[in-house]
């Protein structure tokens, strides 16, 4: 007897690639361990490029401060003709060749701004930590809540199928007369739930994927999690002085320290502008023999050359007082914004805390709640299979286990949130998910 097998048609045959494509990209996906996620997306990150590029920026700057020091040489020509006495071309006297160097020797001024830039600077990195900082928080929370989307989607898939069979059951048994149209309802509204939370765990899973994607810079199809590889929390105690912790680690209070301090740094700056500045100063100049020099100076030659020091003495300046006092103004804004954001770090700090302590207590009591449901619905199915339980018992407690299930998923991750946060807080967040320093 020979087997006939009907031809496919386009159709259906571009459907059976196309799922085949899907399963081999599925197989050929390698697992994505947290670690590797975020190396890759500190990697990929354009707020921590944007971060870099402002460190960048501030170490220019305070370079452009410090080079003042060095002589800057500047050659160039001045040609042009003249008639009567020569005339300054552009401030210089008409030349062939004219060199200019110029430095500040002494400006207590200028040390001071010297001073605050270099401080800007090295504020500028803790910005850059408070950048990766959030960058890994990011790939965190986005793994650890796609995990737990997927891992409820294959519950949900599971819970789905049992209402379906359920629902099938009772149909059955309505039209045996043995159960009654509101028992069908029931399960009917059973199975509209579960499928309802899958819709909703299918969307969300779709949605965080694509962000770890577009953090990662992987395609969508290549993200395969491996849960196992994020690592264990750490416990919380109520004894530990995690506020003060924080406030010796968090990048954004020495942000604005160093801010504070680089403003006090511009307030002395601009009083000393109010002292006396000397200047380096040098110049040389070929003059040319057709622009009238020999007519109007009597030892004229081609040749000169200047050196010396220009000393600028402050005698009378309303407008550099008040603009002393103005970035005094500032100064003291920035020395209370700094204690305004160390007195918030501690308290949210404090909050994240108790709020940790309290989670873990929920996410225990969620725990034994679901494993009590699991434990009523296995007795229910064995007395099922006994035959001395009823159909109506095993459905409500698979519908209490799965409620129990959803509710202990969602303790569990809000844990692990404001503990991610916490781990921020205080300085851990990079220590506890990249153990191996991540190369900058």
């Amino acid at each position: 007897m020979t087997l006939r097998v009907p031809p496919l048609h386009g159709k259906k045959l571009l459907a059976l690639f196309a799922a085949v494509l899907l399963i081999a990209a599925r197989v050929q996906a390698e697992p994505l361990p947290l670690e590797r996620a975020i190396r890759l997306a500190l990697a990929h990150s354009t707020t921590s490029a944007i971060a870099n590029a402002d460190v960048q920026r501030a170490f220019a700057s305070y370079r452009e401060l410090r080079n003042n020091y060095l002589p800057q040489v500047t050659v160039g020509s001045g040609l042009g003709w003249s008639y009567g006495n020569p005339l300054a071309i552009g401030g210089s006297a008409p030349a062939l060749v004219n060199a200019v160097a110029q430095s500040t020797v002494f400006n207590p001024a200028q040390r001071q701004f010297l001073n605050a830039a270099k401080i800007e600077w090295h504020a500028s990195e803790f910005q850059d930590k408070d950048q990766r900082d959030a960058v890994i928080q990011d790939v965190v929370l986005t793994y650890a809540e796609l995990a737990r989307w997927e891992a409820r989607l294959l519950r949900l898939q599971q819970d789905e199928a049992q209402a379906q069979q359920m629902e099938q059951a009772v149909t059955a048994r309505l039209h045996e007369g043995v159960d009654s149209a509101v028992d069908l309802n029931k399960a009917k509204l059973t199975a509209a739930r579960v499928r309802l939370h899958r819709i909703e765990a299918r969307g969300s899973a779709e949605v965080l994927r694509r962000h770890l994607s577009t953090l990662t810079g992987l395609p969508i199809s290549s993200i395969e999690l491996a849960p196992e590889t994020i690592p264990v929390l750490p416990p919380v105690t109520a004894e530990e002085d995690l506020s003060r912790k924080a406030i010796a680690s968090s990048p954004a209070i020495k942000l604005a320290e160093h801010h504070s301090l680089a403003e006090a740094m511009r307030a002395l700056g601009e009083h000393r502008a109010l002292y006396p500045s000397l200047d380096f100063s040098a110049q040389y100049a070929r003059l040319s023999t057709f622009n009238n020099y020999s007519q109007y100076y009597t030892h004229f030659q081609q040749d000169n050359a200047t050196i010396g020091f220009a000393l600028r003495i402050p005698l009378f300046n309303t407008s550099q007082r008040a603009r002393a006092e103005a970035a005094e103004a500032e100064a003291l804004k920035a020395r209370k914004q700094a204690e305004a954001i160390r007195n918030q770090v501690a308290e949210e700090t404090l909050k994240l805390q108790r709020a940790a302590e309290q989670l873990d207590a929920a996410r225990e009591v969620a725990k034994l709640e679901y494993q009590l449901a699991q434990s009523g619905l296995e007795a229910a199915q064995t007395r099922i299979d006994a035959k001395t339980g009823t159909l109506h018992e095993l459905a409500d407690a698979r519908v209490q286990a799965a409620e129990r299930y959803l509710l202990f998923q969602d303790a569990d991750f809000e844990y692990q949130r404001v503990r991610v946060n916490l781990l921020r807080a205080t300085g851990d967040l990079e220590k506890w998910a990249l153990p191996i320093p991540a190369p900058k």
